[in-house]
């Protein structure tokens, strides 16, 4: 077991980049900081190229520094599940993908301003990233598009989101030959996203992949932007496009049917939510249970 005290230490160090400075820190005197870092790398081997003007980490430098990041990590855990009874103070972890992450981000602030004891915690990801970051206890809540079938989840319906053809405003589309004159503006979801829309609205239509590029943009925030200056359509979910600043200048074009997604709500199973995570699921889902043809 390394020292504790010889760790922070170490993490000052680098984080400094000079022992005058850490010692100044860390309230200690320099030669305190080097026999810390002497006993560490009396277990561990050098740690630290010393150069005039700088410290370079060597390759147990950098091992030690994520070592390090682990147990940052693993403490701050540790006090998030002592704390687990306590509804007004502490961490709550979400994790989602970016539309429905645009809708839920302001509700998640306002849930913090009512209870200013909480601390929001809130990323963007991807399917994937989500299911992995629960399974690890990275992020307490998360939310994905696909059901997962893991026994370690609880897994609960949480919305539904449709997927939504957008235009710039006075657009009209009548069949694929539109498509093709407004041309497509991409994201990292856009090619799956717009090939299963687009084949229900235009059965027989050649694929997502003929259409003319006119850009791409990984910002979800962004997607419409382009679109609202009449340079293509794009395909995205709908919580993506009501969070749009600009609504009056771009358009959903309605199809006969509608392709609608079901967002599920996922946490580990093996041990109960914390009071504070039910409080803020509390506070934010029934803005989400409404029908979404009524979110116009």
């Amino acid at each position: 077991m390394l020292n504790p005290q010889w760790l922070r230490t170490f993490i000052t160090l680098v984080e400094q980049g000079n022992f005058t400075r850490s010692a100044e820190q860390l309230d200690l005197t320099q030669a305190a900081v080097s026999q810390h870092v002497q006993r560490l790398e009396e277990r561990l081997g050098p740690l630290l190229i010393r150069r005039p003007r700088q410290l370079e980490l060597t390759p147990a430098g950098h091992a030690l520094l994520a070592y390090c990041a682990e147990v940052g990590a693993a403490d701050q855990r540790l006090q998030q599940r002592l704390t687990e009874s306590d509804t007004e103070r502490g961490e709550v972890a979400l994790i989602s993908p970016g539309s429905i992450g645009l809708a839920l981000y302001p509700l998640l602030l306002e849930v913090q301003q009512s209870h200013p004891g909480l601390s929001i915690r809130h990323r963007f990801a991807p399917d994937h990233e989500v299911l992995d970051a629960v399974l690890e206890n990275r992020f307490e809540l998360g939310l994905v598009t696909l059901k997962p079938d893991d026994p370690r989840l609880t897994v609960s319906h949480f919305a539904e989101e449709p997927l939504e053809l957008v235009v710039p405003v006075g657009e009209q589309v009548h069949g694929w030959t539109d498509l093709e004159r407004l041309g497509f503006i991409d994201h990292p979801d856009g090619q799956a996203m717009a090939g299963r829309l687009l084949s229900r609205q235009f059965p027989g239509g050649p694929g997502v992949r003929s259409l003319p590029c006119r850009g791409f943009i990984n910002q979800i925030s962004l997607i419409l932007e382009p679109v609202s200056r009449g340079l293509g359509f794009s395909v995205l979910p709908r919580y993506a496009r009501l969070a749009f600043p600009r609504p009056e200048s771009i358009q959903v074009i309605e199809g006969a049917t509608q392709l609608i997604d079901t967002l599920w709500l996922l946490h580990r199973a093996e041990w109960p939510l914390s009071a504070r995570a039910e409080l803020v699921l509390k506070r934010i889902q029934p803005a989400f249970l409404s029908s979404p043809r009524a979110s116009r």
